[in-house]
């Protein structure tokens, strides 16, 4: 059997869908099957996955592919990092997976510190960024509230292999997620037992390590019979799904950053080597996996948040833009004038986002917005300005020059923030695909199945299928000099 037909699983953290890729002369066209909320389950002061929810979606999107006669070749799932489930000896998942937006973990990573390790020894040990959230911490916390879950588990999976679990019965651990958990060796790409054990997790409690585009089993015969498809190969795809993201990134040699842009951005570079160096530890950038052995050098931005939560406050007052609108706003008014850093702490997670930017440049001395196109222009210019900020940092440690940004993701369609962007930048600025983890994962099931020899074909590709736009730098001696002010109005350097 051999089809040239991939469905991807592609799961975010509200949200999932299921889109068929299809290859054919090195072409690739997408369509969406299926499309379904992902919510996080508030119950007694925790918050919690609904596995049992998302497997039946997927089983869903499988029948909606065998009522289109769609014939598929393979599966891959990918998702947001760090969360995983856990499996008694039974081969039954214990319980529902927690969210990384749990509050159990508040403070976890300090306490961290100050009982087993230094962060500058788990940084040397793992080169990921400190978030309370991450495998690591979550797995601290729960030894140290003797979770009963956690001491009863024979396994623990990531959650897009626990999902390829429940396909097809086989338990592994995909490079790229497990990468995320601020417990494996970067450059040995193991986990680091030695620091599991510190903490009293067992080895035991992990199964092997695979690489992005292993075959790890066949779909379930009695799922297939259910859903109307014979059994077809299940692909562990980059399961995290930035990491899907950036093998989706159209480039023609290695000479770039990427930023996948979206609620949040995330800006980096893909290196051979990880860097794990004292400056990328203070810089808080992090390592984390990609495909093909690569590491993605990266750091977390604030996006499209900012911008989100002030249009749902203008919402409630009756006020609603249209996106047409949002660009012509971002025109009016003299450029430069307010500056925040989207990353303060301030923009976390405000009452009032608002309130939240009016603070900020009243504390720097800047007055305050008043009219909307104030507030537009200062979040479209931070924002390109801390892009800038990020890119300089990236620069620096990178082991070639960066000559290109490729923005992939949702925010590839803001053209005006893209236009800011290579201004700021200096630099040439290439949008899309927007579907590129959808895109990332297909291609990585082709790659499985021979269709794609490796990543540079991938790019090829993606390269001939999607429609990218250019933005070539403006007016940069002027964004040069605002840079300063933005510079100069940050609170926390």
């Amino acid at each position: 059997m051999a089809f040239n037909n991939f469905l991807a699983f592609d799961l975010g953290a509200t949200s999932g869908r299921a889109v068929v890729g299809t290859l054919s002369d090195n072409k690739l066209e997408i369509q969406e099957i299926d499309r379904f909320p992902n919510n996080i389950l508030n119950n007694i002061g925790h918050c919690y996955w609904d596995i049992f929810s998302i497997y039946r979606h997927i089983l869903h999107g499988l029948s909606e592919v065998a009522e289109r006669g769609i014939e598929i070749s393979s599966i891959g799932i990918d998702t947001w990092g760090v969360d995983f489930a856990l499996i008694d000896r039974d081969g039954s998942i214990i319980g529902l997976p927690y969210s990384y937006r749990d509050p159990h973990t508040v403070g976890a990573s300090q306490h961290f510190f100050k009982e087993i390790m230094s962060s500058q020894e788990l940084y040397s040990r793992t080169g990921i960024q400190v978030m309370d959230f991450n495998t690591l911490f979550q797995l601290y916390t729960l030894k140290c509230n003797n979770s009963p879950n956690l001491s009863s588990a024979d396994k623990l999976l990531f959650m897009p292999d626990a999902l390829t679990y429940m396909l097809t019965g086989e338990m592994v651990s995909e490079y790229s997620i497990a990468s995320t958990s601020h417990f494996l060796n970067p450059f040995k790409h193991e986990f680091d037992f030695d620091l599991l054990g510190k903490i009293g997790v067992p080895q035991s409690l992990f199964s092997p390590i695979v690489m992005p585009g292993h075959t790890t089993g066949m779909l379930k015969q009695e799922i297939a019979d259910e859903v109307g498809i014979p059994p077809v190969p299940v692909i562990s795809v980059a399961g995290h799904d930035t990491a899907s993201a950036v093998a989706a990134v159209p480039a023609e040699n290695e000479r770039f950053a990427y930023l996948s842009s979206g609620t949040w951005s995330l800006m980096g570079i893909e290196v051979k080597e990880p860097i794990v160096t004292p400056e990328a530890e203070k810089l808080n950038i992090t390592n984390e996996g990609g495909i093909n052995g690569t590491t993605r050098f990266l750091k977390n931005i604030t996006g499209m948040w900012i911008l989100e939560r002030v249009l749902k406050e203008w919402s409630a007052d009756g006020k609603e833009y249209s996106y047409s609108e949002i660009v012509a706003l971002s025109h009016k008014g003299r450029a430069f004038r307010y500056f925040i850093n989207p990353d303060d702490p301030l923009f976390a997670n405000p009452e009032s986002m608002i309130a939240a930017i009016d603070n900020y440049c009243l504390k720097t001395g800047q007055g305050r917005p008043v009219t909307d196109f104030e507030y537009v222009r200062c979040i479209f210019e931070s924002l390109a300005m801390r892009y800038k900020e990020v890119e300089g940092m990236l620069a620096k440690m990178a082991p070639f020059p960066i000559e290109k940004l490729y923005i992939i993701g949702g925010g590839s369609k803001n053209e005006i923030l893209n236009q800011f962007t290579a201004n700021a930048l200096n630099l040439p600025v290439v949008a899309g695909p927007s579907e590129a983890t959808a895109v990332g994962n297909i291609l990585i099931q082709a790659s499985a199945s021979g269709m794609v020899p490796d990543l540079c074909a991938m790019r090829k590709i993606v390269a001939q299928s999607v429609d990218t736009k250019t933005y070539m730098p403006q007016d940069t001696e002027l964004w040069n000099g605002a840079y300063g002010n933005y510079l100069n109005f940050e609170i926390n350097k």
